[in-house]
């Protein structure tokens, strides 16, 4: 039976409304239902069910399902009819898909096939081809399987059927367990080839790395972790087994010689013919292809030092020929050229200190001041002209109060006036009025009452006061405030902008800003930025008014520099042409797998040729070793956040996941004993941004592997010279070791000739650690790791304004800094020792020193560090004019507190044991605590009116307290005047 129909008079009682159907007819592949007179046709491949017959008191109800969530009822029937167009409608459902079927049985069988080859894969089931298989399932799940009736088609075909279906809902863990299977059988396969490939047998680690073979393989190679051998054993692997043609491989690197190096190991270890190239190299024939010529290369690219003496060049001539671009780099010098911040950015003394002496808070005239604001005023008074004296002897003479001499900040040479400016700020009370209020680490009574005492000797000696503070800053009006109170005394006479910039060159601080503006214009350029950018980066790190200086100064200045290279290309213009070039499609790629070295030096602008290679295969495989701890290369344009970000970036998709990708960690270094390479993987991990790597060692070492030596003054030579002595007395007789000389700066290079004559068993070579990327020695000494503007960690590398052209903002304090003192560490097979100097070690020391978990070997008596009670800084021992030794405040231009040795041994310092209240020195010897500072101790002084007990800093602190044997004498005295008037 073909057609159904309700009952005329019971199908018009039900269907009142006329909401079901009145007529259900299969015509041929279709299904015609009629309802109001009008009718719809569904076809048997919507169908997904054959019609279900329901018997009621009121007759028979028809019912199917079709796709799109339609439902289709016809009541009143009667329930043969009903029986017989159900059988009718459900043989022609199975036909019809049995029809179906047969016409996709092909695809079906291969489908089936292939999914079946997961459980034991012949190649590494990646992302990138598994996901066209899923595709298909898809499809003919959602056209055909889906609606297939299992009981109908019979087992073996339902078998097909279900599997399929399987595969589509559950792909990502059918993937999952089929590279388990391709991993183990594969590693097993290859074991002969892993065992001789190179010098010694592949790790685990190095084995596992060459196999996977995802979308995006990141392979973490810590620092001797053999990654050289996993990239020569790829690629030998790639062809070998048959999986790519040496055409078909990229190999990159960053250095001639490294491409040079890597090409030859992979022929002369496999015999297969690949040649690596840089990125500079692939990109210039790119363009050689698409153009037919090659631009020429500007003159500077391949010099940095060239580089930054055209920025320095760019700037002059800008000073020069343009008012606006002249006046916005001057006050850059002026203003801006130190990060602005104060005293109220910090919690403690020591921080405070410690940020200064980072600074180098010189002023245009030339002398150091002591606060940022200060440098404010003083570059103002220069700028327009106004002669003036820092911190001179007050002009009169002030009578003995028990301070140090008064010295006004600033003194105006012509008109005699006098300016200080008082850190002071204005609080907002609940009761509406205001009071001021000093900087969290300072006595705000006592600072208040030293501004009063000022105010008083100006009134008291007729001088001229003007004041300025810090609430002025912070609300924007310092300088013209201060212009405003001078109008009086002085008139301005602004010194011309040429003038001024000279005063910069001669005072060697426009090196270091065009160093800062080159490193910022090569990352402008590689990451494709706009300036709006870098403005709406400002503004989200609040850099203010230094933000908008610099972009001020660096718009023309990047300018300029394009329209100087004129028709010629730098090495950013070489990537990003190159890379276009791929991506329009003007250059087809032969490459389908991409093996990049020292992946966490890549920039912006060698991803984007790398994604764009990739992508015009969509098979094409990236295989990148590298280690984030290691990236070091900032200035030269790297970005960290393209290996952190490694999936998003380069990753694949799969099953509706995006960022498909695998990570290898090594993990066993072939070069460091343990106590170096914990040591140095706790150091770098500090920072919570770097990715966590585990670590097995090379050895175990049996006696203290990092040590630390306090250098005194202009005793470089000499402790560096013992050091070497030690290492080489320690040497098996005829037998050599090499020592690695690592410096943060080329002009730390010791007298090289002199070294190696005076130790002929030492293989000493001298490096900075920049370029001791992938060098290693029996033995390191690390020189001069001391603070300071020279010092290391570098107080330049990492400005806050190089992440305006950074995705990630690195939040971590010396965070690249940190890296480079994670390279110098595992330079070393054996021992580490580093040289710092005795009166300011670098924070890196005093971290390493301090942490009883890096294991560093323990300081000498001498090298023991005391804590100032004044600033919490360090107490350092200096030698005295008298030949004495006195303990100084490490940040001596600010804190000045200074201590005498210990009156007994006189070399040692008395201080704080726990649960004693006297100070102790280490000889023994015990002191009474002084009760107004508590870092310095009471000795005996007699005055006028007897003897008493006062602090060793006196004047700096004024505490006392009346002698104990003072009574004794007075008696004695008294007695003796009773006895001579009885006489």
């Amino acid at each position: 039976m073909t057609k159904l129909k309700s009952r005329p008079l019971l199908g018009t009682v039900l269907n009142t409304f006329r909401r079901n159907a009145d007529l259900f007819e299969l015509s041929g592949s279709d299904m015609l239902v009629m309802k109001r007179g009008s009718t719809s046709t569904v076809s048997l491949q919507d169908l997904i069910s054959p019609p279900s017959i329901e018997k009621g008191v009121f007759g028979t109800s028809c019912k199917f399902l079709a796709s799109g969530g339609r439902e289709f009822l016809l009541r009143g029937v009667r329930f043969p009819d009903a029986c017989s167009f159900s059988n009718a409608v459900k043989t022609a459902w199975i036909a019809f898909n049995l029809d179906a079927l047969e016409r996709d049985a092909d695809r079906l069988t291969l489908l089936h096939a292939q999914i079946a080859n997961l459980e034991w894969p012949t190649t590494y089931p990646a992302a990138c081809l598994i996901t066209p298989l899923l595709h298909d399932a898809n499809g003919l799940d959602a056209s055909l399987l889906s609606k297939l009736n299992l009981e109908a088609i019979g087992p073996e075909a339902a078998a097909l059927v279900t599997r399929v279906r399987n595969f589509a809902e559950s792909a990502k863990a059918i993937r999952s367990a089929a590279i388990v299977s391709f991993l183990t059988s594969e590693l097993e396969r290859w074991k002969e080839f892993f065992d001789t490939i190179e010098s010694k047998p592949l790790t685990p680690e190095q084995r596992l790395s060459v196999v996977v073979d995802e979308d995006a393989t990141l392979v973490l190679a810590g620092a001797g972790s053999g990654k050289t051998s996993v990239i020569t054993a790829k690629a030998a692997y790639l062809v070998k087994a048959g999986i790519r043609r040496p055409e078909e491989i990229l190999l990159l690197a960053f250095a001639k010689n490294a491409a040079a190096e890597m090409s030859e190991r992979v022929e002369a270890r496999s015999g297969v013919p690949i040649v690596a190239q840089t990125f500079h190299a692939i990109a210039y024939d790119i363009i050689g292809k698409v153009e037919g010529t090659k631009p020429p290369l500007a003159d500077h690219a391949t010099d940095d030092l060239a580089f930054t003496n055209l920025i320095k060049q760019i700037l002059k001539d800008l000073v020069l020929t343009l008012t606006e671009v002249s006046r916005a780099i001057i006050q850059w010098f002026a203003h801006f050229l130190v990060e602005p911040k104060t005293e109220w950015d910090f919690k403690t003394k020591h921080d405070y200190y410690s940020h200064l002496e980072k600074q180098d808070l010189r002023t245009l005239q030339g002398e150091k001041v002591n606060s940022y604001e200060e440098l404010q005023i003083a570059n103002w008074l220069y700028e327009n002209g106004v002669a003036y004296e820092y911190e001179p002897d007050y002009e009169h003479k002030i009578e003995e109060t028990g301070r140090r001499d008064y010295c006004p900040d600033f003194r105006l040479t012509e008109s005699g006036v006098y300016i200080e400016h008082f850190g002071v700020r204005r609080q907002m009370l609940a009761d509406g009025t205001e009071r001021l209020v000093t900087a969290p680490f300072v006595a705000r009574e006592a600072y208040l009452a030293g501004m009063e005492w000022k105010r008083k000797v100006h009134t008291e000696h007729g001088t001229t006061l003007i004041e300025t503070y810090s609430y002025e800053r912070q609300e924007g009006r310092l300088l013209t405030s201060l212009a405003e109170k001078l109008t009086p005394y002085v008139t301005l006479s602004p010194r011309q902008a040429d003038t001024i910039f000279d005063r910069v060159v001669e005072m060697a601080q426009v090196d270091t800003f065009s160093q800062l503006l080159a490193t910022f214009l090569r990352k402008f350029k590689s990451g494709g930025y706009s300036f709006a950018d870098c403005d709406a980066k400002a503004e989200q790190m609040k850099l203010g008014k230094r933000g908008k200086a610099f972009l001020a100064v660096f718009a023309p200045v990047f300018a300029e520099y394009q329209k100087r290279l004129g028709g010629r290309i730098d090495f950013e213009d070489m990537i990003l042409r190159a890379a276009h070039y791929v991506e329009t499609g003007r250059y087809a790629s032969p490459y389908r797998h991409i093996l990049v070295d020292e992946f966490q030096d890549i920039s912006q602008s060698r991803a984007r040729l790398v994604k764009a290679l990739k992508a015009q295969h969509s098979d094409a495989r990236l295989f990148a070793v590298g280690d984030d701890w290691q990236s070091i290369f900032r200035f030269a344009g790297s970005d960290i956040h393209l290996m952190r970000q490694f999936g998003a970036e380069f990753g694949g998709s799969f099953d509706g996941e995006t960022g498909v990708h695998r990570t290898v960690d090594l993990g066993r270094t072939f070069r460091s004993v343990d106590q170096i390479a914990y040591a140095a993987r706790s150091f770098v991990l500090k920072n919570p941004a770097q990715l966590s790597k585990q670590i097995v060692p090379a050895g175990t070492a049996t006696e203290p592997a990092i040590k630390i030596r306090m250098v005194a003054k202009n005793d470089d030579q000499t402790v560096l010279v013992e050091t070497l002595h030690a290492l080489s007395s320690g040497i098996e007789p005829g037998t050599t070791a090499t020592v690695l000389l690592l410096g943060r700066y080329r002009f730390l290079e010791p007298d090289m000739r002199d070294l190696k004559r005076r130790f002929p068993r030492l293989r000493i070579t001298f490096k900075t650690i920049h370029a001791s990327k992938g060098l290693e020695a029996d033995h390191v000494i690390l020189l001069n790791a001391d603070s300071g503007r020279a010092g290391f960690p570098s107080e330049t590398v990492d400005d806050p304004l190089l992440s305006l052209v950074s995705p990630e903002i690195e939040a971590y304090e010396n965070a690249e800094e940190r890296r480079v003192m994670y390279v110098a560490m595992t330079r070393a097979r054996h021992t580490l020792t580093i040289l710092a100097s005795k009166s300011r070690p670098s924070s890196f020391v005093s971290e390493l020193a301090k942490e009883p978990g890096y294991k560093v070997a323990a300081f000498t008596e001498e090298d023991v560090v005391h804590e100032c009670g004044e600033c919490g800084g360090r107490l350092l021992d200096v030698k005295g004019q008298d030949g004495r030794i006195w303990y100084r405040c490490e940040h001596v231009d600010h804190c000045g507190n200074i201590l005498p040795a210990c009156p007994s041994c006189g070399v040692g310092l008395p201080r704080h044991l726990d649960g004693t209240p006297d100070l102790a020195c280490r000889c023994g010897c015990t002191v009474p605590t002084c009760p107004e500072c508590g870092d310095g101790w009471l000795v005996e002084r007699s005055g006028r009116y007897g003897a008493f007990q006062s602090c060793v800093r006196f004047p700096s602190c004024t505490g006392k307290t009346r002698s104990a044997a003072a009574p004794d004498k007075a008696r004695r005295r008294r007695q003796s005047q009773t006895g001579q008037i009885q006489g």
